[in-house]
């Protein structure tokens, strides 16, 4: 890990909140499992659990391209940065 901060840094306390409700998502899920709930209201709430997580990793990668892409290519080796985004945002559209 590196000791310098990364690019979501700053809006740290706002990517945490966005996942706490993602996370009360998930236990709402587990809620009307529990709960017998119609099939079709359940999976209609997997899929908006799933497109918060999506929001989240899009404004990650935005984050990741935005700050460390930019200074690896300030530091003229941007190369590797710019393959790790790839091999990440080939994981996001799978």
């Amino acid at each position: 890990m590196s000791a310098e901060p990364h690019g979501y840094s700053a809006g740290k306390q706002a990517l945490l909140a966005r996942l706490k409700r993602v996370e009360g998502q998930v236990r709402g899920l587990q809620r009307m499992v529990e709960n017998d709930t119609y099939c079709i209201d359940v999976l209609t709430q997997i899929s908006a659990a799933t497109k918060a997580l999506q929001a989240v990793a899009v404004g990650l990668l935005e984050d990741h391209l935005r700050h460390c892409v930019v200074q690896a290519a300030k530091e003229g080796n941007a190369e590797a940065k710019i393959k790790e985004a790839t091999t990440a945002i080939a994981r996001l559209v799978k």
